[in-house]
């Protein structure tokens, strides 16, 4: 890891914060901290800054915290994401996560099979496990809003309009389409379909709630790969 975060229930004190668990074996293990040692760390949702290692043990390390920096800056984005598969699931929100994406709506889809909204790793902590991966890696402490949305329909009718409001739409399909804008300093409200992609008639339906189809090339990529292409691209 790249920040080490600290939960509210870390703190013991306004500046002091203890680590029991898998954050401390990493410290020992990978970063074989020694006391006196300065680390990155971050209160998730808050500020980040460094910290002291006061006292390790073999179960629990005492650290003296200083937070003064603010979290880098997120995406002006809206992520609608038709749910991928379980295994491809954990990465993404691993991805968005780490690329600064503030809000992600996962959405169905005519491809998304009904089995993939049964798996665990939609369970609120195992969310927020991916999520916190992610900032580690990229140094955030802001955990991204999630959304599920499992009536396509209705979102997109109901919903979808005031999200895109004040937004440049986007939905990235392959096909006879435009090639995606880049290096865009505007608010996008992007979607990304299933592997198999969008079928015509939600094409169709996206377009009417202000989303315009876009394409990165011939190829036909993975869903964590369009995303991680189409948000490089975009900003």
């Amino acid at each position: 890891m790249n920040l080490l975060l600290l939960e509210e229930a870390d703190f013991i004190a306004a500046d002091r914060a203890i680590l029991r668990d898998r954050r401390l074996t990493h410290m020992q293990e990978v970063h074989r901290c020694e006391v006196g040692d300065s680390m990155r760390v971050g209160r998730i949702g808050g500020l980040m800054g460094s910290a002291e290692v006061l006292r390790l043990d073999a179960d629990e390390a005492e650290l003296r915290v200083t937070l003064d920096q603010p979290p880098p800056t997120k995406l002006p984005l809206t992520l609608v994401l038709a749910l991928p598969r379980p295994k491809m699931l954990r990465r993404v929100f691993q991805t968005v996560a780490a690329m600064g994406v503030p809000r992600i709506v996962l959405v169905n889809s005519y491809r998304v099979e009904k089995s993939f909204w049964q798996t665990p790793f939609l369970e609120p902590e195992a969310i927020r496990e991916q999520l916190i991966l992610g900032l580690e890696q990229a140094r955030d402490s802001v955990l991204p809003e999630i959304v599920i949305e499992k009536r396509f329909k209705p979102f997109v009718e109901d919903r979808l309009p005031a999200i895109t409001e004040g937004t440049l739409g986007l939905v990235g399909h392959p096909g006879n389409y435009p090639p995606c804008p880049r290096g865009l300093d505007e608010p996008v409200t992007l979607a990304i379909g299933p592997e198999g992609g969008w079928i015509p008639y939600e094409i169709d339906l996206l377009g009417k709630s202000g989303l315009q189809p876009v394409q990165l090339g011939e190829r036909i990529l993975r869903v964590e790969t369009a995303v991680t292409a189409l948000l490089a691209r975009l900003f």
